[in-house]
């Protein structure tokens, strides 16, 4: 249950305010793409954990490149 709802929080973001910024995503797929199969992959409390460890190192200084869920 708590998955679903993690899943159509990350779907809103990515239907209603991603489109309202310009893209500056630095990995491939992007944070949200990532957050959405870690959290499918992997449910709520670990794939979350995976997706907020993702966002965290997308920053001006960190890492690029492609970076798949494991």
């Amino acid at each position: 249950m708590f998955r679903r709802l993690l899943l159509l929080l990350v779907r809103f973001y990515q239907l209603f305010i991603s489109p309202l910024t310009p893209p500056s995503c630095r990995y491939t797929p992007t944070c949200s793409a990532y957050a959405a199969e870690a959290i499918g992959k992997y449910g709520a409390w670990r794939g979350g954990r995976l997706a907020l460890r993702r966002i965290g190192r997308c920053h001006p200084w960190g890492g690029h490149g492609y970076d798949p869920v494991p």
